[in-house]
């Protein structure tokens, strides 16, 4: 040892750059093995460094752990940067932290030190106040490393300053392989989760669960994307590929201030296509369907939004988009699916978008044209009563400017549980397609007159059932409670954007609110 020490002072500096670059280039060219990096571009898929490439400014990476290494002295020698590579660098000029899983590395397992080298990176990012991208495709618990009640302990508190976030940054994970364990907890944990095509997302790997269970399954099966994207509701969105994924962060961000203590970025205003006018779109036949979607693409800044979970709950349709060149946040019924009735999954969707607008201190817009809450046994059974209480009260606790658009039907506890009469919205409009009660009229037809209705047949019972729905409706225009102030304006359907964008300048005056006074921050990422 004395002896390497003595030939380490006796080398220049030029001898001793010239071997630190030569260590730099063996970790960041060959990573785990020349032949490794190969087989992947043999196979079309990208290394974690093109992926960070691909995600930041052209030349602004600076890496953080470079010499990073496992904690196992037998492996230090052929684990390069302990499969996880680190730093920060801009995408759009921001300063972010990015994160990546190298699977030429012990499949990119999860270890002591390359957990506490994400951990370094992460803590870094909230005090400075950057974004963080993580890249995840890990396999697992190393092992025999991770074994050993010494070895969980190191292991198990690295966790805990990602679970205490609070959303202090934004958090976007993207599943880039096969998913095991940690990098599956971390899209839990995100405010954006994209997972590739062709990856999967879980706890354990199916021989894992075989073992413990004796059931057969495959990977695809336990958590592929249309699993999280239909079933669990995980996933944010799902990309053809990286390249598509990267594209979907770089545009989620541009939405987002880089922290909690700064206002969402502005940018110039860019009018919506024009290819038809809002008044032009809804049908006044209420029992008519529509796709809200094209709605929107009238309604928002050049007709681009990002939309969130479009494959789950998919009755309310929720989006980024930009109004006046302003960030904000939009919930909207979607007619086409479930004639727009909340589900839930509905309410699990809405609340995750509360959350994330009421956190970063995002507007958040308010389109409703919904018959009241799904009924029936299986709705029941997905907990629907706790999935609409949590949404409720994740409304009226969120403290971001809320805007509130009654398109056609506002009925029931859903009325209320988008922003209606009395939850503290403020602007609630209607247009005069509008119709706002307690109960469906055709709902209520069916509850009242059941008995009445089953004596007739054909033709007969068609009419006398929209002869008492017709005359139940009466009272329902959103004139009455214009006229006693429960909501604040009537408008046109085509004053619906500068409204908006109106009122939604009117509220940037003021300062960012305080932290302290988003509660929905801290409520947790998943549920």
């Amino acid at each position: 040892m004395d002896q390497d020490r003595s030939e380490h002072q006796d080398r220049s500096m030029d001898e001793l750059t010239a071997d630190l670059e030569e260590r730099r280039r063996r970790v960041r060219v060959e990573m785990g093995g020349a032949h490794r990096v190969q087989s992947l571009r043999d196979r079309g898929v990208l290394t974690a460094r093109e992926r960070i490439d691909l995600l930041l400014d052209e030349g602004s990476f600076r890496e953080l752990g470079t010499f990073a290494v496992s904690w196992n002295p037998e492996d230090r020698q052929d684990t390069p940067g302990d499969g996880r590579i680190c730093g920060f660098g801009l995408v759009d000029g921001r300063p972010v932290a990015v994160e990546a899983d190298d699977v030429t590395v012990k499949g990119a397992s999860s270890a002591i030190v390359n957990l506490r080298r994400m951990d370094r990176v992460y803590l870094q990012a909230v005090r400075a106040g950057n974004p963080l991208v993580y890249f995840g495709e890990n396999r697992g618990g190393r092992l025999p490393e991770n074994m050993g009640s010494e070895a969980i302990c190191e292991v198990g508190h690295e966790a805990i300053a990602w679970l205490k976030r609070r959303r202090d940054i934004p958090l976007a994970t993207v599943i880039t392989g096969t998913s095991l364990g940690s990098s599956s907890l971390v899209a839990a944990a995100s405010d954006l989760a994209i997972q590739v095509e062709g990856t999967t997302m879980s706890v354990v790997s199916p021989r894992i669960v075989e073992i413990a269970t004796g059931e057969s399954v495959t990977l695809e099966e336990l958590g592929g994307p249309e699993v999280h994207a239909r079933t669990t509701g995980l996933i944010d969105q799902t990309a053809a590929d990286v390249e598509e994924a990267v594209r979907m962060v770089q545009q989620w961000l541009s939405y987002l201030p880089s922290n909690i203590g700064q206002p969402p970025p502005l940018t110039t205003e860019a009018p919506p296509p024009g290819r038809a006018r809002l008044s032009e779109m809804v049908p006044t036949r209420r029992q008519r369907g529509y796709d809200m979607r094209r709605v929107l693409t009238e309604l928002v800044d050049d007709g681009q939004y990002l939309e969130l979970k479009p494959k789950f709950g998919r009755s309310l349709t929720t989006v980024l988009a930009r109004l006046g060149g302003m960030p904000v946040g939009i919930m909207a019924s979607n007619p086409m699916f479930e004639a727009g009735s909340l589900t839930p999954a509905a309410c699990d969707k809405g609340t995750r978008l509360l959350c994330l607008c009421d956190a970063f201190d995002l507007p958040l817009v308010i389109l409703q044209d919904t018959p009241g809450f799904l009924v029936g046994r299986r709705v029941e059974h997905d907990r629907f009563i706790n999935k609409c209480t949590m949404f409720f009260e994740a409304l009226v606790q969120a403290s971001m400017p809320r805007l509130v658009v009654l398109i056609r039907k506002a009925y029931g506890a859903a009325f209320g549980s988008l922003g209606g009469a009395g939850t503290g919205s403020d602007l609630l409009v209607a247009w005069p397609t509008a119709e706002i009660g307690f109960m469906d009229p055709a709902v209520a037809v069916n509850a009242l007159y059941a008995e009445e209705l089953a004596e007739l047949e054909g033709e007969a019972r068609a009419a006398r059932f929209t002869e008492l729905a017709d005359g139940l409706r009466q009272g329902n225009d959103p004139y009455g409670p214009a006229g006693t102030m429960q909501i604040d304006e009537v408008i046109h359907p085509d004053e619906t954007r500068s409204l908006l964008i109106s009122e939604l300048r009117r509220h940037r005056a003021l300062p960012p609110r305080p932290p302290e006074q988003r509660s929905l921050r801290n409520w947790p990422t998943s549920w």
